[in-house]
């Protein structure tokens, strides 16, 4: 297990250094209303992906099932019934999204310079999406072999391809339409690749239709409906916050929140690289009966995703503005630095649990009450936004998602040791207390970096960041982790998952 999570952190590092460079090139390239411009076609585009209907979760846990009980025959039913509602699905989100295309120009600001360009980027993104369901499929075939090395190879070439075309077609003509012509780019790679090696790894795998089966299809919905109620309340959270934005401040503030969020993101994909391998292995340790070991990995994972969350999240709350500044521009530094202290204060209670409770009940079959808790998160979250946006702006949107993200969290936690049979408090007791203590220290430091040093410019950050990453790891070898009863940092690391 280590080795997978271990595969998808190394993605998300590149991922980082990638965004890290692209960002800045992309918003001075566009300009700040093109840039907002671009994230309010993502966002809407975005909830296409509503129509997807939660299969690409169910296709892996049922995968997943048929992979670990060795019955071929099943995994390729359900590899075909998955892609044949793929193929329906990608036809009415190319309908739909071609007509969203009028309601998109008109009910936002667009700057008239941008209009045009803008409606066509919107319909080659439309087109991007549609055809991006099938190209989930191969994802799903290697994730249920818990194959995650070999998929983050691909996405690694992906995000090399990424790079390359974007300062490529934006230097060659900066515009909305070539970054969509990047977006379906990558995904033809990505598809290509992954299938020629799934073909070459698993033999025995098949993508055709003759082996579709309406069974199977009945009993992926029967699953899937409650994972749409979860993406839909995804894309609540983390996709509306443009939408509310741009319909009551404009496009241009788009910009200052986009960038703080990804940050966020980011943060948030470190976490989910442990949900990524968490939600197959419940799965397939819930099949053989080994619920002991599940117990083990809910403690010992949701104690790691917490100290990760604590290790960068700490930096970003004292130096992430100055980092936004250094970055972007001094005029990001207020505005985008104020939304990301708010949203990585919730992200200490949010992602342990996204990362690890969440994805257990999801492997165990237990999809009703995530999923309709996280679509009351989203609803509130949306409702807030706009009761807030009024009076405090960007931060009132901030607030808007920092707060059901907290309320979601506790209702997730405690049905996650519910279902495990583990208390709440030893959870806590577990988990909490000496990774917050171990903090204080490393909260110290950071903050006689920003009060006292006052650092500003690249050396005084990296340096800032040098000396609470060695505090951090000395902290947590001697302290938090010190006679763990699952992880010893000392000398004795053990990984049963």
């Amino acid at each position: 297990m280590l080795r997978n999570v271990g595969s998808t952190w190394v993605v998300t590092l590149v991922t980082i250094v990638v965004t890290y460079a692209l960002t800045p090139f992309v918003i001075h390239a566009l300009g700040q209303d093109g840039y907002g411009t671009w994230t309010l076609i993502t966002s809407m585009t975005g909830y296409m992906g509503l129509l997807a209907l939660g299969i690409p979760m169910a296709s892996v846990r049922y995968l997943a099932q048929h992979v670990a009980e060795g019955d071929l025959k099943k995994t390729n039913q359900t590899i075909a019934s998955c892609a044949g509602l793929y193929l329906m699905i990608g036809g009415a989100a190319a309908l739909i999204g071609l007509a969203l295309i009028a309601l998109f120009v008109m009910g936002f600001d667009i700057p008239n310079a941008l209009r045009a360009e803008a409606r066509l980027a919107f319909a080659l993104m439309t087109l991007q999406v549609a055809a991006g369901f099938i190209g989930l499929l191969p994802e799903g075939i290697l994730l249920a072999h818990h194959n995650f090395v070999l998929r983050n190879v691909v996405r690694l070439g992906a995000l090399m391809l990424r790079l390359a075309l974007t300062v490529g077609l934006l230097k060659l003509h900066a515009s909305l339409v070539m970054l969509a012509l990047v977006q379906t780019a990558c995904l033809a790679f990505d598809f290509g690749l992954c299938w020629a090696l799934i073909r070459r790894t698993y033999p025995g795998v098949r993508l055709t239709l003759r082996y579709f089966d309406w069974g199977v299809v009945r009993r992926i919905f029967s699953f899937s409906l409650y994972v749409l109620l979860l993406t839909a309340g995804v894309r609540l959270t983390f996709e509306t916050d443009a939408l509310v934005i741009g319909a009551f401040m404009g496009v241009g503030p788009i910009a200052f929140y986009a960038v703080a969020n990804s940050i966020v993101v980011y943060l948030m994909e470190f976490v989910i690289a442990i949900a990524a391998v968490v939600a197959p292995m419940a799965t397939k340790l819930s099949t053989e009966g080994k619920l002991a070991d599940l117990r083990e990995i809910y403690l010992k994972w949701s104690k790691v995703a917490l100290s990760l969350t604590l290790m960068v999240g700490l930096f970003l709350l004292t130096l992430g503005p100055q980092f936004i500044g250094w970055w972007i521009g001094p005029s990001f530094e207020a505005p985008a630095g104020q939304v990301l202290q708010i949203l990585v204060l919730s992200s200490f209670v949010f992602l342990p649990v996204r990362g690890v409770a969440l994805p257990i009940l999801m492997g165990l079959g237990k999809p009703g009450l995530p999923a309709v808790a996280f679509l009351a998160s989203g609803v509130l979250n949306l409702a807030l936004s706009i009761l807030l946006v009024g009076p405090l702006g960007l931060m009132g949107v901030a607030l808007g998602t920092a707060i059901p993200n907290v309320l979601f969290a506790a209702v997730i936690l405690t049905a996650a040791c519910r279902e495990l049979k583990v208390g709440t408090l030893v959870y806590l007791r577990y988990v909490v207390p000496r990774a917050a203590l171990g903090a204080l220290p490393v909260l110290a430091l950071l903050l006689w970096f920003r009060l006292g040093v006052q650092v500003q410019g690249v050396a005084g950050l990296v340096a800032a960041g040098v000396a609470m990453v060695l505090l951090f790891g000395v902290t947590w070898v001697f302290f938090v982790y010190r006679n763990d009863p699952y992880v010893d940092l000392r000398g004795r690391f053990r990984v049963r998952a």
